[in-house]
């Protein structure tokens, strides 16, 4: 194998690979940003997965399959949202239960609708930009990707601009920051909130949708292999903001590609040792970049009027 057919494969399953964290720890960044944590993504992900390939089975239009999964995720979502900003229960535990109800009643669901059987749709296929995608190397690496990898990509350009160049920014930053202030020049601390993280369950559906619909064309049990969690790490490792969150979930896409194909070289290693790569990389990147805090003052305080 030549180097530039091992880059260039490297490369194009790196960015799929990060597609799914990417669009997950941007929506986690917008909500984490207003002051809600959701470790809810891994449930609403899987969700998303299980209701976006059922749709699509049922159809054979993955664009409804996609829509599909975007409503699992905002719905999921809002149940957060009202249990975290309008009751004010601990956000943790509403996250936490989130994830187990969403791993659990989607095994459930597909046992029941599928009767143990294993279905599946037909992928999603890539789109190539012209003219782009002939350049060697970077063309067919990151110009022969499918939509939602092109729409993460600018989703991360519009989310920079978004949350430090306009007033809406700088809006959902004073309210992670200082919702007491916030409230105080006559921001409604809760509707920002609430709308950031109903934003971050969409895209959390769209990147379980995408599991379902570009990379395994199937559904399992259990198909997020905690890339809700990574998502979550890279959030904490992207220091907030959305360049260096593009940066983390890139780094985990590329290592997992790296190890993916260290076990295709026929190289003498575990394979439950390769599978672990990426998800050790992440955890000592997280201890390097994590010693300083970087996170919004008011993350996890439930915001009550009259109180600081």
């Amino acid at each position: 194998m030549s180097l530039e057919v091992f880059l260039t494969g490297l490369i194009a399953a790196g960015f799929r690979i990060a597609t799914p964290i990417l669009l997950a720890a941007l929506g986690e960044t917008f909500a984490e940003r207003s002051g809600i944590l959701n470790l809810g993504i891994e449930g609403m992900m899987i969700m998303s997965a299980f209701t976006s390939f059922s749709v699509t089975y049922d159809t054979g239009n993955p664009t409804l399959g996609l829509l599909a999964g975007l409503i699992t995720g905002g719905v999921m979502a809002f149940i957060h949202a009202f249990m975290s900003i309008t009751i004010k229960v601990d956000q943790i535990v509403s996250g936490l239960a989130l994830t187990i109800l969403g791993l659990a009643l989607s095994t459930f669901l597909f046992i029941s609708y599928f009767k143990r059987t294993q279905p599946a749709v037909e992928i999603w296929e890539p789109t190539a930009i012209p003219v782009l995608s002939q350049i060697p190397i970077i063309g067919p690496a990151l110009f022969q990707q499918h939509v939602i990898t092109y729409f993460a990509i600018i989703l991360f350009i519009v989310s920079t601009w978004f949350l430090f160049g306009t007033t809406w920014g700088l809006t959902i930053r004073t309210v992670g920051e200082n919702p007491a202030a916030a409230d105080t020049v006559g921001i409604r601390v809760e509707r920002v909130r609430y709308l950031c993280t109903i934003f971050g369950g969409l895209m959390a559906g769209i990147a379980g949708a995408y599991l379902t619909l570009v990379v395994f064309n199937s559904f399992f049990g259990g198909m997020t292999a905690g890339r809700g969690w990574i998502a979550i790490a890279v959030v904490i490792f992207g220091r907030w903001t959305p360049s260096w969150v593009f940066g983390g979930a890139l780094f985990f896409g590329l290592v997992d590609s790296f190890q993916l194909r260290l076990q295709a070289s026929g190289i003498p290693i575990s394979p439950q040792f390769s599978l672990m790569i990426p998800y050790l990389f992440t955890l000592i990147a997280l201890i390097i970049v994590g010693r300083k805090r970087y996170a919004p003052a008011a993350l996890c305080i439930p915001y009550r009027r009259g109180e600081r």
